[in-house]
């Protein structure tokens, strides 16, 4: 398990801010279960779903910023897990981009590549992995699109989700797997001990032209839609 423990440069929790929220939290002095609960929680709740400049920084970059999507939350995840002691580790995917319609809208969803990169954390606990997809949308965000679609009650695909079960989503971890965007997969690249590992090998199909777009401009429009969504649960 020694290796699921190891700091990166992307999972940098030995960094002061990283430090100072684990001692706030006191999730040192916490037990197993509840040192992995509160941690999910407060990634999934407390940084908001939104879209940072990469997906390669670093996990006290993601705290920082506040906010963070599937591949940057499971960075600071990790990150977090680790730092107090419990074994994590990284999976691999591309999902299809229609997951992000919605969130992403018009030219820029048509210029997007079809297939993206996606990452789940697994976290081990009592002899066993666990998934951790579920931690990608906070709840607020959540039961705002469940309130502009309330007659879905199954599967429903845009604005960041992808799941058969959306009127009640599996988000909540208590020794189960936790999934809210895992019905888009379509292409599994494997388990890696971290995510630097994972983004030595890949990468976003983005040529530098579009990479510059999307961090410089597209991502604070897809982010401005996130929050309109979320503000409409007031």
């Amino acid at each position: 398990m020694k290796k699921y423990l190891e700091r990166t440069p992307i999972l940098d929790y030995d960094h002061p801010g990283i430090q100072s929220l684990i001692s706030c939290k006191k999730w040192g002095d916490q037990d197993a279960i509840t040192q992995i609960r509160s941690i999910y929680n407060f990634v999934r709740d407390e940084i908001q779903f939104g879209y940072n400049t990469d997906d390669d920084i670093a996990a006290s970059k993601v705290l920082a910023d506040g906010y963070g999507q599937c591949n940057t939350k499971s960075n600071l995840l990790m990150a977090l897990l680790r730092a107090v002691g419990v074994p994590a580790r990284i999976h691999g995917f591309t999902i299809d981009k229609e997951l992000q319609k919605g969130a992403i809208t018009g030219l820029w969803y048509h210029l997007s590549p079809q297939v993206i990169l996606h990452t789940w954390v697994e976290v081990y606990f009592e002899d066993r992995w666990y998934n951790l997809e579920g931690v990608i949308l906070d709840k607020i965000y959540l039961s705002a699109l469940q309130r502009r679609f309330p007659d879905c009650k199954t599967t429903f695909c845009g604005y960041g989700a992808f799941t058969d079960s959306f009127s009640n989503p599996p988000i909540d971890w208590n020794r189960n797997n936790t999934y809210i965007q895992h019905k888009g997969i379509n292409q599994d690249f494997g388990l890696f001990d971290s995510p630097d590992a994972f983004y030595k090998i890949h990468c976003q199909q983005l040529n530098p032209l579009k990479r510059w777009i999307f961090r410089n401009f597209v991502r604070h429009l897809m982010n401005r839609n996130v929050e309109r969504i979320r503000r409409k649960i007031n």
